[in-house]
């Protein structure tokens, strides 16, 4: 048997799922960094933030939010254009594809710069620009073009971090009021022609090798420097040593002729002896040098006077050496009988 269905429960149950169809549409959830622009009846209402919001179903719509993004494929950047009715409120990076600017030189070069934004005001975002990242891309581009284009190319690749934060100064003033922030800018990648940069290349290595030179000239510099300071002071050492040296040497013959004429008398013939002795012993010492540099040697005349003379002062006193031997066992002193008399002559003789 059929129940009947009257219209009073029809009509309950359309009321129940239109009730329902509001609470579903009313309920709305926002996740967290996320926010909703609300019209009701076409005119700005209220911001949903992240959790859960109610509306009014058919009365307060969200107003979406155009963006563009780009997606690299191969070497070519696709713009793909959304309509989001949530509107992210993280950091965005976009990416745009590179450009071409001319320095002041005239030098034509393609830049590939990255932004990085963020929506801070999402009402203005909607309401104060038609297309809010197609305005931040073209601001961009327009204000890279500007600050490449007031300097030369050996001074761009130099100063990247001012040309970035020229770039974001110029664009912070009316970015805000798109309700937008720009945290940095970055430009990434400078395409040149081929022929200046073969240019550069060439002058690159020409100043590497300029620089090379430049080091090895200073090293050698150096080493010269140091090779005649080290020559300097191993002649002052050799003159210092040749000083003493002779002082010493002098002094020795000082001591020895004096005991010489202590032991034979300090008579003034006594003395010329001595000397004519001291002259003869030069002679013959020397001999042995002179006949090195050639076959035939000369002697001067004086030389027999002077060996003449040694011969008289042997015949007087025999040697020198006798003679202050037995000055030295007369006096008792027979310690200073050692190394030679009259500055080594006897150890030559």
């Amino acid at each position: 048997m059929d129940l009947p269905v009257s219209p009073g429960l029809i009509l309950a149950l359309i009321v129940v799922f239109i009730g329902i169809l509001i609470v579903v549409k009313g309920l709305v959830i926002v996740r967290q960094s996320e926010v909703m622009v609300i019209e009701r009846l076409g005119s700005f209402h209220r911001v949903l933030e992240s959790g859960i919001n109610i509306i009014i179903p058919f009365i307060d719509q969200p107003r979406a939010i155009t963006m563009i993004r780009y997606r690299k494929m191969g070497d070519d950047y696709h713009a793909i254009t959304t309509d989001e009715i949530r509107i992210d409120r993280r950091e965005t990076v976009m990416d745009f594809p590179g450009q071409p600017v001319v320095t002041t030189d005239n030098v034509t070069v393609r830049i590939n710069g990255a932004l990085y934004y963020q929506i801070i005001d999402p009402k203005r975002a909607v309401y104060e620009v038609e297309n809010m990242s197609q305005a931040v891309e073209v601001l961009a581009k327009t204000t890279l073009r500007s600050v490449v284009g007031k300097m030369e190319l050996d001074k761009l690749f130099e100063s990247r971090a001012e040309v970035n934060n020229e770039i974001q100064s110029a664009m912070e003033e009316p970015a805000s009021k798109w309700g937008v922030k720009l945290s940095r800018v970055e430009v990434q990648d400078i395409a040149m022609p081929e022929e200046v940069e073969t240019a550069m290349r060439l002058q690159m290595a020409a100043e590497r090798k300029r620089r090379a030179t430049v080091t090895e000239a200073e090293g050698e510099k150096s080493a010269a420097i140091a090779k005649a300071q080290g020559q300097r002071e191993s002649s002052i050492l050799n003159a210092e040593g040749d000083k003493e040296s002779a002082i010493l040497r002098a002094q020795g013959e000082q001591e020895s002729i004096k005991l010489v004429l202590n032991a034979i008398g300090d008579s003034e013939e006594n003395k010329q002896t001595v000397v004519g002795y001291l002259l003869g012993q030069s002679y013959i010492k020397a001999l042995p040098t002179m006949a090195k540099d050639g076959e035939r040697v000369f002697v001067p005349y004086e030389s027999s006077a002077l060996l003449g003379s040694m011969g008289m002062f042997r015949d007087l006193a025999g040697s020198p050496e006798d003679a202050v031997g037995k000055h030295l066992r007369s006096s008792g002193k027979t310690d200073g009988l050692r190394g030679g008399v009259v500055g080594g002559a006897a150890s030559g003789s």
